[in-house]
């Protein structure tokens, strides 16, 4: 089954979180912070405002940084999705 985003909405797999800081200590889950790095799915066509489609910042492939505590989690064939605005997303992240 595929998920397609609508308008402005953008379909991430969250990139695995940390287990271990930078020294080398082992965080247990309880610890460890909800990942805000994702990588892009698929992305809607973008939005509309007053007939004129505003185009979408991201696309299929973009490392993105998005807002602590946003999005909609959503399973599909086993597999574990987070559903976002275009307005979460703070940045996309590239190397250089």
């Amino acid at each position: 089954m595929k998920l397609v985003p609508l308008e402005d909405r953008v379909v991430v797999k969250l990139v695995e979180r940390e287990d271990k800081t930078s020294s080398g200590i082992v965080l247990p889950d309880t610890a460890q912070e909800k990942p805000q790095k994702a990588t892009v799915m698929a992305a809607g066509p973008g939005k509309y405002d007053d007939g004129k489609l505003t185009p979408m910042p991201v696309k299929k492939g973009d490392l993105v940084l998005f807002a602590k505590y946003s999005g909609t989690e959503v399973k599909l064939d086993g597999e574990e999705y987070l559903v976002l605005r275009a307005s979460d997303i703070l940045g996309v992240l590239r190397k250089g």
